[in-house]
């Protein structure tokens, strides 16, 4: 009679060991899955040009068209950063597959060094995967001194493909876009005074 508890009690607590594993394995993944989501995400966008995001590449086209298209620059700047920014050229036309560098301006009105980061995309979303960029300022930190003013270029080219793809047959335009954000930490920051400034500049 006193041992009947006992044997019942041993596949309980088999079903309870069970359970906690699962739950564990449950929390692990999607610990993992929340870890791997970001990177994931931003592969899918480069490899399917979802959102708006442009492809890179590594070369020129082989071959143009004689297809033509608009491209219009639009720059904007993150509230927080003293940037005056701006394309040189507010739209250009070009052959498809033809290679072309635009320019824009940066000058920081802020009487201290500052320092942004630039994100882009392209409009329609869709014409990503066809926007290559072979060269690009972008989610590169650029630092600037108080008052700098300077150029910078973007090179690119609109993939012949899009010419074989009729559902693009009426696009006449594509936009890309940048924005600048206050890159973290930009303002130097002071040294105490019980510690040696071994900053360039103070020998």
């Amino acid at each position: 009679m006193t041992q009947e508890p006992t044997s019942k009690a041993k596949p309980r607590m088999s079903r309870d060991v069970v359970v906690a594993s699962i739950c564990g394995f449950v929390v692990a993944l999607m610990v993992g899955a929340s870890y791997a989501a970001v990177p994931f995400y931003n592969w899918f966008c480069r490899a399917t040009g979802f959102n708006g995001t442009t492809q890179v590449a590594t070369s020129a086209p082989t071959q143009t068209t004689e297809r033509r298209i608009a491209i219009r620059f639009d720059a904007n700047v993150s509230g927080g950063l003293p940037w005056k920014f701006e394309p040189e050229q507010t739209e250009i036309n070009v052959k498809i597959g033809e290679v072309v560098t635009a320019y824009y301006t940066v000058t920081n009105q802020a009487a201290r060094p500052t320092s942004g980061l630039a994100s882009y995309n392209v409009a329609p979303l869709t014409v990503g995967a066809f926007f290559q960029k072979i060269n690009c300022f972008c989610f590169t930190e650029q630092s600037f001194a108080p008052g700098e003013k300077r150029e910078m270029a973007v090179v690119f080219y609109v993939d012949p493909a899009l010419v074989a793809d009729h559902e693009y047959d009426e696009l006449n335009t594509i936009t890309l876009s940048y924005t600048f954000y206050p890159a973290k930490d930009s303002t130097p920051k002071p040294v105490a005074a019980s510690e040696p400034d071994n900053r360039k500049g103070n020998l």
